[in-house]
């Protein structure tokens, strides 16, 4: 479950990463950007949810605060 998280992590650092270029190259004339952002937060809910039904099956513990 770690390299998941870990994994969806990375993508949505690369998505975030390729709006930043996309941004910079394209000076706001493509959609190239939007999609991207788009795309990182499809990641972010996708991630959200999987942690939920991991949590809820077991697969993942809560440690608390130490």
């Amino acid at each position: 479950m770690k390299t998941v998280v870990a994994i969806a992590f990375i993508l949505i650092l690369a998505s975030l990463g390729s709006a930043l270029i996309f941004l910079m190259r394209d000076k706001g004339k493509s959609n190239r950007t939007v999609k991207a952002l788009a795309f990182r937060v499809g990641f972010s809910i996708t991630l959200f949810i999987l942690i939920l039904i991991a949590h809820s099956q077991g697969w993942i513990q809560p440690t608390g605060i130490r």
